[in-house]
């Protein structure tokens, strides 16, 4: 017997035809045609992954390393990341029992949200965030309810906002600082009185820090940094953005002993490891890549302010990004939909941004704008973004 396309749909679960697509693919898929468009959709380096690590891969390739490792990942790999959140972050997690490498960051917030919330557990989630945050947690049976991050606190979360949004059934707060998409950082002064409603309502933290290594004018400050806070975080970083490895598909989570189980149960019957070559070149990335990622760090710095202030200068009013490598200008002042304005800018200017309604409540009215690109196209970005609004005409 042959299924009709109605019956397929219906062999579908209703919590994936409830997903919606990812709105920032949608405008990358728009822009896939290829063209004169500049790209400032896609939070992806223009930088390559250095050298040294590609040639550590390419050698373990040539020794034949290519069989699976243990389950949480290559020992000498979690010893590497144990000691560079130390020396770095001040956080300290024991590489054999309280951590896990997993296939990219994305797989450890998946990871992490399975194996803590059940069906009708609140995922306390800041708002504008990035757009996965919902999808996955509604994929498990979770409730989403935002926080709102307003513009006038530059985005960041406060005390007030939270203690709003807390309910009996609250269990997870989700966060991601330096933040996608608002270049939002958190400092320790920030941190404590939300840390204290954290103790006090019993959540549990789930917190994204694949941005931690990108920040401008200050360090990262990790929420499980601050006393009472390891034992109920779990802290998701990886490779991908400061040490450009996007493709290699690498991350990992840190966390207390019996949550990090919790993941490690799952992670053995989808992915059963993170691929062996790129934990290869991982353990190189931190062993000798370090130079190079503070080469690139310098370079979105210069960029940042050249593209901050080139926004400001032609009307699309943006607070300064102090992590990350987005800005999230306002364009309010079109009269626009954040829709409106990055199709027309799309099909008028050639330029690919992201509209802000796509990552929740308070993203209305903004755009995205990744500036990890060349200076060269950043500059030509500005001169087509001015022109187009000198000559726009509002809806």
């Amino acid at each position: 017997m042959l299924f009709s396309k109605e019956d397929t749909g219906r062999f579908l679960s209703s919590r994936v035809r409830d997903i919606r697509p990812s709105g920032i693919r949608a405008f990358f898929d728009l822009n896939a045609v290829g063209g004169d468009t500049i790209a400032l959709g896609v939070g992806e380096p223009d930088f390559i992954t250095p050298e040294k690590v590609r040639e550590a891969c390419i050698q373990a390739l040539r020794e034949g390393q290519t069989k699976y490792t243990s389950n949480a990942g290559l020992m000498e790999l979690r010893e590497a990341i144990s000691a560079y959140l130390s020396g770095s972050f001040a956080l300290s997690y024991d590489p054999e029992q309280e951590m896990i490498v997993t296939v990219g960051s994305s797989e450890a917030v998946d990871l992490a949200l399975r194996a803590v919330i059940d069906p009708g557990d609140e995922v306390l989630i800041p708002a504008p965030s990035y757009i996965a945050y919902e999808p996955i947690t509604h994929l498990h049976g979770g409730k989403i309810v935002e926080v709102a991050a307003a513009a006038e606190e530059q985005f960041k979360l406060t005390p007030q906002a939270l203690q709003a949004a807390i309910t009996p059934h609250s269990k997870v707060l989700m966060i991601n600082y330096p933040c996608n998409p608002t270049g939002t950082v958190m400092t320790e002064q920030d941190w404590l009185p939300i840390a204290e409603l954290i103790i006090k309502h019993n959540l549990v933290v789930i917190s994204d820090e694949v941005y931690a290594e990108l920040t401008y004018g200050r360090k990262h400050v990790s929420i499980a940094s601050l006393p009472g806070m390891k034992e109920r975080t779990i802290v998701i970083s990886g490779f991908s953005k400061a040490f450009a490895m996007t493709g290699w598909r690498i991350g990992y989570a840190c966390g207390p002993r019996e949550l990090i189980a919790g993941m490690l149960k799952i992670h053995q019957y989808t992915a059963m490891c993170a691929p062996t070559l790129a934990q290869i070149a991982a353990l190189e990335s931190l062993r000798h890549g370090r130079a190079a990622k503070d080469e690139m760090m310098a370079s979105y710095n210069e960029r940042r302010k050249l593209f901050v202030a080139g926004l400001n200068a032609i009307g699309l009013t943006c607070h300064e990004p102090e992590g990350a490598f987005y800005a999230f200008p306002s364009i309010t002042s079109t009269g626009m939909s954040s829709e409106q304005f990055a199709l027309r800018l799309l099909k008028e200017a050639n330029v690919a941004v992201v509209p802000g309604h796509v990552f929740g409540s308070g993203g209305e009215g903004f755009i995205r704008c990744s500036y990890a690109t060349s200076l060269a196209d950043l500059e030509k970005a500005l001169e087509r973004m001015g022109r187009f609004m000198q000559v726009m005409q509002p809806v």
